[in-house]
């Protein structure tokens, strides 16, 4: 804004005096900022209450009688500017001040802080509280006011939403002819691909469900627009942020157009080749640790379903043995579970004209396929673990995709019985995370040999690994039962004829099943020697580490 622009907002302000969107102040050097986050997050919320396009706290002006007296608030610019990050770190969803002027009067300096409205459906916190105004005074948000808020998104798609300043100009030209390219492979049996390439890219564009009668939508600035139009969005955020965790660590941040920035995101992660062993063969098959359809298809979901309207970035977190991928917004329609065991087919979308333009493209179905016959049957087909979705907290869906084989026995029995049904490897697949499996499905797989162990204990048998080299990692696997582990004992003593703790565990230990903790062999030990002193096949001198253990008789 111009001095002169600048002059005339003052004056309107101070001619409609203070209102719920308006807080004068004096303000000298040491006003708190946390009365300023205070009044930002009122502010905002009350902007939003009532339709407004931006709300304002002015220091320099006394509120007692309208006069402009100036203020010595962080008279340095670039500290005055920083304060625009301290308003982000501490309000939720991130959000801050979209300027703040700087106007020189005659009675002193004034300071305008322009401050946006609200997103429609979320109310902004300051430091986890929510705040309003009442009358002239700073309040709590009520919980009446925070509904009202929260149910503005409850029918709207933000995703449809027409970007008043945004044309053509701002769409990137290599995704528009990208995006041409998938669609004439989708709808070329239906429509002439020479129609196709035929139309203008505003007519493209509307055929594609990208823009509506030629207005650019934030789904098209998402998908086809060029990184420097992204402030159109503005104050939501839209950005794809990999970060690699671990012995090394990197990260990169990508922007739209969406369509060229996931393959990209894609080509960062670290995907080096895994060997399986084929039981009773020599030479191991090999893949890549993570299949490019398989995340491409978590990473467009977390674009699909992301709650925008909370200005978080999409995170891809890459650590040695995992990809986690993670967008704000609570999992939408159902559960996951819903989608792998069940039919169950979308009814409702949080950004349904995205998701349907995303469709178009190929990067999404939504019949509720994606997750049952990419994600999970993908898995499935490469013997790897399958994904978990990460449910605690409400505000986010978290799916973590393993590159890594947690227990080499579930791979291959997968590679070795391509008839196991879906529900079959997903017991399998929580039996070696230690998870709850459907008790009629863990018998069925007992009765196939596919399960070892006891109830509580269980692990996936090694049968198919005998007759291969990995014959001793599979003993180390194996749970034998406690006669075995009473024998050595007894032959021990009649070798050894008495002997300490420390002793039994050097001779047990190593021979114990490795899917046991430290703990638990330990218990294991103290357990097997009890069981044998009670039967009278051992007995004992002492009650401490000390004790000597010995056969019965002279």
């Amino acid at each position: 804004m111009t001095p002169e622009h600048l002059k005339l907002v003052l004056q309107t302000l101070i001619a409609g005096w203070e209102n719920e969107c308006v807080e004068f102040k004096e303000a000298n050097d040491n006003y708190p900022t946390s009365d300023i986050g205070k009044y930002f997050s009122a502010l905002s919320n009350e902007a939003n209450l009532r339709n407004r396009d931006v709300a304002w706290l002015v220091f320099g002006v006394r509120n007692a009688d309208r006069s402009v007296v100036g203020t010595g608030y962080r008279e340095d610019f670039e500290r005055l500017q920083s304060l625009k990050k301290q308003v982000a770190d501490g309000s939720g969803p991130t959000s801050s001040f979209r300027e703040i002027h700087e106007l020189q009067t005659p009675q002193g300096r004034v300071l305008l802080f322009e401050i946006p409205p609200a997103p429609r459906g979320i109310p902004i916190a300051w430091n986890g509280h929510y705040f309003a105004r009442n009358g002239e005074s700073l309040a709590a948000l009520s919980l009446g006011k925070q509904d009202e808020i929260r149910q503005q998104g409850l029918a709207e798609d933000w995703s449809a939403v027409l970007c008043a300043n945004a044309t053509l100009a701002d769409l990137d030209p290599a995704a528009i002819a990208k995006a041409r390219d998938i669609f004439i492979g989708k709808f070329g049996d239906r429509i002439p691909e020479a129609t196709i390439r035929g139309w203008g890219d505003a007519t493209f564009l509307d055929q594609a469900k990208l823009t509506i009668r030629g207005g650019i939508t934030r789904a098209a600035l998402l998908l086809v627009g060029k990184r420097e139009a992204t402030h159109l969005l503005s104050p939501f955020v839209a950005e794809l942020s990999w970060k690699l965790e671990g012995p090394e660590q990197d990260y990169d941040h990508f922007h739209p157009p969406f369509l060229l920035a996931t393959s990209r995101l894609y080509q960062r992660i670290r995907n080096i080749r895994l060997r399986l062993e084929r039981p009773g063969e020599l030479i191991p098959i090999e893949f890549p640790k993570y299949d490019q359809r398989i995340v491409l298809e978590a990473l467009h979901n977390c674009i699909a379903h992301q709650d925008y309207r909370r200005c978080e970035r999409i995170l891809v977190i890459e650590r040695p043995g995992e990809l986690v991928f993670q967008n704000a917004g609570g999992f939408y329609d159902g559960t996951p579970d819903d989608y792998v065991i069940g039919n169950r087919t979308p009814t409702r979308y949080r950004n349904r004209f995205l998701a349907e333009a995303m469709v178009n493209l190929r990067m999404i179905d939504t019949m509720g396929f994606g997750i049952r016959e990419i994600m999970f049957r993908g898995q499935m087909r490469r013997y790897l673990p399958l994904p978990d979705f990460d449910l605690g907290d409400p505000e986010h869906v978290v799916l973590r995709l393993q590159g890594r084989f947690l227990d080499e026995n579930y791979s291959r029995v997968l590679l070795t019985h391509s008839d196991l049904g879906l529900s079959e490897v997903l017991a399998l697949d929580a039996v070696q995370k230690r998870q709850h499996a459907d008790a009629d499905v863990l018998r069925q797989l007992r009765r196939k040999g596919l399960l070892e162990g006891r109830k509580g204990r269980l692990h996936v048998a090694g049968s198919v690994a005998v007759a291969t080299d990995t014959v001793g990692e599979y003993l180390h696997h194996r749970a034998f039962d406690d006669q075995y582990f009473c024998d050595l004992i007894v032959e021990f003593l009649r070798t050894k004829r008495d002997a300490r703790r420390s002793d039994f565990d050097r001779l047990l230990k190593g021979k114990l099943s490795d899917l046991l903790s430290e703990d638990q062999k330990n218990d294991k030990v103290r357990n097997l020697l009890q069981k044998l002193r009670r039967a009278g096949v051992i007995v004992s001198e002492g009650s401490t580490q000390a004790t000597i253990w010995r056969l019965p008789g002279p």
